[in-house]
């Protein structure tokens, strides 16, 4: 016979459950809405050449969301290049990881020639930025070194920092009294466990659109002697007198003691890198965990990178372009009342009041009637009220898809703030 403590112990205890079957009521903030999302807001199909009018559903659409900043995708010269490469040595060369059966004299032409461009002594090529900013910060840090990094770093970033055994500290975006206040903590930390500090931070912030304040950020280095990390997915290639990034833009190239750039963006492609000092970069040559044990990057990608490093580097009229297009677009938003921020890069936010619903129901609008494509951002991104709409204009966008789309945007603001949005249908057929 059971007494009564024990009974209520065992009926306090919870049964397992199957994982597999916990999954079927657990989708996260967004796959909760995959039920009329899926296809249309989230995992849309865009078809076609890539380029500023792509076809979405049957219909053409002009695209605003694309980070083919200096339209390389699809130019003439890429497109040979891409195919020359893949001619001459299919997908499959090489085979292996860079350290075992993966290297090859292109892999290390394409190195020492983002070395010369961002004005660093070495580069280690990375097969994704993601995976690769993830395994740097792993073998940047042991437990006795403290990271502190900005509030809006991107994902790869926090789930590097997911890594660390050690202490991590944030400061408010771009904050530099925050972030001295985050630097005294680290401080007093690494001297008494005799650890390092890394400070982590971006160019170009993909979100809002604005640069890291690199200068500034720069200038606490003799004060606290940090190593800096920054990662310039979106300012490699757009940014600085000669696209070499928000470094060069900013002046300060030199004090970056590890700089981290995608080739997802305005190279095209796939893949990133990371460069510094020769000694620090032999170091995750030989212990980046996600480089160690995955395949290196196709030669055609290689051959193909290769080409459009040239081209960015030669070519500045396509990144005067971009500028041109970015301009045209951010003034004629702002003459027309529009809030796009602190932006100061071609990333093009539009910030408007709203629920999900309406802005569903605001972006089949744009799509369907207006014929515009462009990228929605809800809760739980930004808080909940807040529709951001992001744009990013290309070398390749005109100034009549700038008039159309500003045109267009006049209308849904309309109805937007008269609550025509309100009450429509937010399914989508």
């Amino acid at each position: 016979m059971f007494n009564s403590r024990a009974q209520n112990t065992f009926e306090e205890i919870s049964l397992p459950m199957n994982i597999l079957e916990r999954l079927k009521s657990k989708r996260g903030p967004l796959g909760e809405h995959a039920h009329y999302a899926h296809g249309y807001f989230t995992f849309p199909k865009l078809e076609g050449d890539i380029g500023p009018k792509m076809m979405f559903k049957g219909k053409e659409n002009l695209v605003w969301s694309l980070n083919n900043y200096l339209g390389l995708a699809n130019h003439p010269g890429i497109r040979e290049a891409d195919s020359i490469g893949a001619s001459l040595y299919g997908l499959a060369y090489p085979m292996g990881a860079r350290m075992m059966t993966g290297n090859t004299s292109l892999h290390e032409r394409l190195e020492v020639e983002l070395s010369i461009f961002v004005k660093k002594e070495d580069t280690f090529l990375l097969n994704y930025g993601y995976q690769g900013m993830l395994s740097i910060i792993d073998s940047l840090v042991d437990r006795h070194d403290v990271i502190v990094y900005d509030a809006e770093s991107h994902a790869c970033i926090i789930d590097g920092l997911r890594l660390h055994q050690g202490k991590r500290f944030v400061f408010a975006h771009n904050d530099l009294e925050s972030l001295r206040k985050q630097l005294e903590h680290a401080r007093a930390l690494t001297g008494k466990s005799g650890g390092g500090i890394l400070v982590i931070t971006e160019g170009v912030f993909g979100m809002r659109g604005d640069m890291g304040n690199l200068k500034g950020i720069a200038a606490l280095k003799k004060d606290y002697d940090f190593t800096l990390l920054v990662d310039d997915a979106h300012g490699i290639g757009v940014m600085g007198e000669n696209g070499a990034g928000t470094g060069e833009e900013q002046g300060v190239q030199k004090e970056i003691d590890l700089y981290f750039g995608t080739f997802a963006k305005s190279f095209a492609a796939i893949g990133a890198f990371v460069s510094g000092a020769r000694h620090v970069i032999e170091h995750l040559r030989y212990t980046m965990r996600s480089q160690l044990f995955a395949k290196s990057l196709p030669m055609p990608l290689v051959y193909g990178l290769l080409k459009r490093l040239e081209i960015i580097r030669k070519d500045s009229a396509l990144r005067e372009r971009l500028w041109l297009i970015t301009r045209a677009l951010q003034d004629g938003l702002t003459k027309a009342g529009f809030d796009i921020g602190n932006t100061v890069t071609p990333v093009t936010p539009v910030y408007l009041k709203g629920t999900i619903p309406e802005a569903t129901r605001l972006v089949k609008d744009l799509r369907e009637h207006h014929g515009i494509f462009c990228s929605m951002v809800v809760y739980p991104v930004v808080p909940k009220g807040i529709i951001i709409l992001r744009l990013i204009p290309t070398a390749v966008h005109s100034m009549p898809d700038v008039r159309r789309t500003i045109e267009a945007f006049e209308e849904i603001k309309e109805k937007l703030d008269s609550g025509k949005y309100a009450a429509s249908d937010v399914h989508v057929a």
